[in-house]
């Protein structure tokens, strides 16, 4: 099998994507934001703009300081990048109304984001927000597990 070159335009896309994990994410620089994103970009909440994408990071830093992202895969096609990523922290402030555990956690995502212009302009992203509740102790371990022992490895 044989793959084609990226073009400029997808090397770019996930360049620009990495920026959004490398400097904003896991440096904490989210006055890098407005160079990433656009003023038409709309977040899967309704964010609008930079300044709601960085609302959202800056949520997520606010709870999880030491936030390490990691990212496992960044595809790039057309207009779009998609991002499988993990990430580990700890708990230390308050997050969506939660007082800091001071626990550590592990979480994995899937994210894409619609570029134009080398800039994002809409965003989707899947977490497991299941495993997190329950690594904070606030979701039962065995909600969503088959009943029964557990399987054997």
């Amino acid at each position: 099998m044989t793959h084609a070159a990226p073009d400029a335009d997808t090397t770019a896309s996930k360049q620009v994507v990495r920026r959004l994990y490398d400097d904003c994410l896991n440096a904490g620089r989210l006055d890098a934001v407005p160079e990433l994103v656009s003023d038409a970009y709309v977040g899967p909440r309704g964010e609008r703009g930079p300044a709601g994408f960085t609302s959202a990071l800056a949520a997520l830093r606010t709870g999880f300081p030491d936030i390490r992202f990691t990212i496992d895969d960044l595809l790039a096609d057309g207009d779009r990048v998609v991002v499988r990523w993990h990430w580990q922290a700890t708990h230390t402030g308050e997050f969506n109304g939660l007082a800091p555990t001071g626990k550590v956690l592990t979480n994995t995502g899937i994210a894409i984001y619609r570029l134009a212009d080398h800039k994002v302009v809409q965003s989707f992203t899947e977490t497991d927000r299941l495993g997190a509740l329950q690594q904070l102790g606030l979701v039962p371990a065995s909600l969503g597990r088959p009943p029964g022992p557990p399987p054997q490895r």
